[in-house]
């Protein structure tokens, strides 16, 4: 299949990937040009921007959530008719698992799905020595993928001078550069970048910012490369397949998900596979909502931020008392990372003050002011629960907050160090715990989970 496209990648994290992928899709955008964005590895709040600031459909693509022909699948799902495909890259080009591994790297899901690169390099207080840089990089680029060079952080003036030097001493295209931004700034905080939503004037900023790329970056070369895309195809086997459930086919599933402020981490594929299981999303707010939406059959409560909402999650007790009643009642859940926090008897913000929550799980999440179990795992149920005893499922941590109880329901395995530990809170009608989970890397945990959604409503 045709489908044009590139990755922007860097040699680091703090290059300037996501802005200036913000920028080079609002650039597309304004040429009229059919675009679909994705983002590498497991980050939930890039893919945000390309979404909400750019409008333009976004999702993760991960080489350790899924296996290869799957990438290729779920990225054709969306690159398919499009004039152009963008992919933002993680961390640097060739960091992947532990940062020691290839898997999992931008430079991996490059390869998998054959993808020409163009690498951002921040050129901010380099010289000559940008040469030896690129230079390292594309001799380590074995499959040949590094397609163009991208300065970010420097001046026109001292662009046309180097522009020169590397063209004569390396075989590469610079196509441009991208100069210092003062007025714009994507800030940071404990789990990655600020929300789209909270950065003010954002989308004026980003269309400024496109109208400079159209004088400092060859946009055309741009285009040029990703049509050099070679065609890809992917493996019939992976193609959706639905293992059967006993709900019928014409009936809807009715899933109460959490979104709002709080609640805002979802992976978009996890999503779409829900939906083509006939479940209908039902979203809702924890924040601002009195209770559950009426007449549904299940509950998933996503990742976020509850902790920075912690006090106005626990003043609204009505919506605590209403989850609480649906879950003692068996109402089959789902709880992931910031949806785990919120059931437990008391969130202890970074502030040390202590809130009750909806007191489904016994015990406190506390800061821990350290990144606590970051990383991909593999998780192997120990109980039986939508994933069965011994069904394994791969997922990714990313929490600076710990439980007093993380549970017993699952083993979970880092890739590298093969570090283990118990965790999860599951049986047959729930699965509550710290891990992001990634469907596609066992679909039956969908089924199974709308299965006891379906027989739920038969039996309320």
């Amino acid at each position: 299949m045709k489908a044009p496209r590139v990755m922007i990648a860097a040699p680091g994290s703090g290059s300037g990937k996501t802005l200036l992928t913000c920028v080079l899709l609002q650039v597309l955008k304004n040429m009229e040009k059919s675009v679909a964005a994705f983002k590498c590895g497991p980050d939930f709040i890039d893919p945000m921007f390309h979404q909400k600031i750019i409008e333009v459909p976004s999702k993760n693509l991960d080489t350790f959530l899924s296996d290869e022909d799957t990438a290729r699948y779920l990225f054709l799902e969306d690159a398919k008719g499009k004039d152009i495909s963008v992919i933002e890259g993680v961390m640097g080009l060739y960091d992947g698992l532990a940062g020691i591994k290839e898997e999992a790297s931008s430079y991996h899901l490059a390869r998998v799905t054959k993808t020409p690169v163009i690498l951002v390099i921040d050129a901010n207080g380099m010289g000559r020595s940008l040469i030896p840089l690129i230079n390292g990089f594309l001799q380590y680029d074995r499959a040949l993928l590094i397609k163009g060079v991208v300065l970010n952080n420097i001046s026109g003036m001292f662009y046309e001078l180097i522009k020169g030097e590397i063209e004569r001493e390396l075989p590469v295209t610079v196509l441009g550069y991208f100069p210092k931004q003062k007025e714009i700034k994507l800030e940071s905080r404990h789990l990655g970048l600020k929300l789209p939503g909270e950065v003010k004037g954002l989308k004026e900023e980003i269309q400024k910012l496109a109208a400079v790329m159209t004088t400092t970056l060859n946009i055309r070369n741009v285009l040029d490369i990703a049509l050099t895309a070679e065609d890809l195809t992917y493996s019939k086997k992976v193609s959706y397949r639905k293992p059967a459930i006993s709900v019928p086919a014409a009936k809807k599933i009715r899933i109460g998900i959490a979104r709002d402020e709080a609640f805002c981490f979802y992976y978009e594929d996890n999503l779409r596979l829900l939906k083509k299981y006939n479940a209908e999303l039902v979203p809702f707010s924890p924040l601002w909502d009195k209770e559950l939406p009426k007449d549904i059959n299940g509950l998933i409560l996503g990742g976020g931020y509850p902790e920075l909402y912690a006090k106005v999650l626990s003043e609204n007790q009505m919506m605590r008392e209403s989850i609480s009643t649906a879950l003692s009642k068996g109402m089959p859940s789902i709880a992931e990372c910031g949806g785990f926090m919120y059931l437990h008897e008391n969130l202890v913000n970074m502030e040390g003050e202590a809130y009750p929550m909806v007191g489904a799980v016994r015990g406190s999440c506390l800061y821990t002011g350290k990144l606590v179990r970051f990383g991909y795992i593999e998780l192997t149920g120990r109980a039986e629960s939508y994933l069965g005893i011994g069904g394994k499922i791969r997922g990714h941590e990313f929490h600076y907050f710990d439980s007093t109880d993380n549970g017993t329901s699952c083993m979970a395995e880092k890739p590298v160090t093969e570090r283990s530990w118990q965790c999860v809170h599951a049986d047959a009608n729930h699965w509550w715990g710290f891990p992001h989970l990634y469907y596609y890397s066992n679909i039956e945990y969908v089924s199974n989970f709308l299965e006891k959604a379906g027989e739920y409503e038969e039996s309320a």
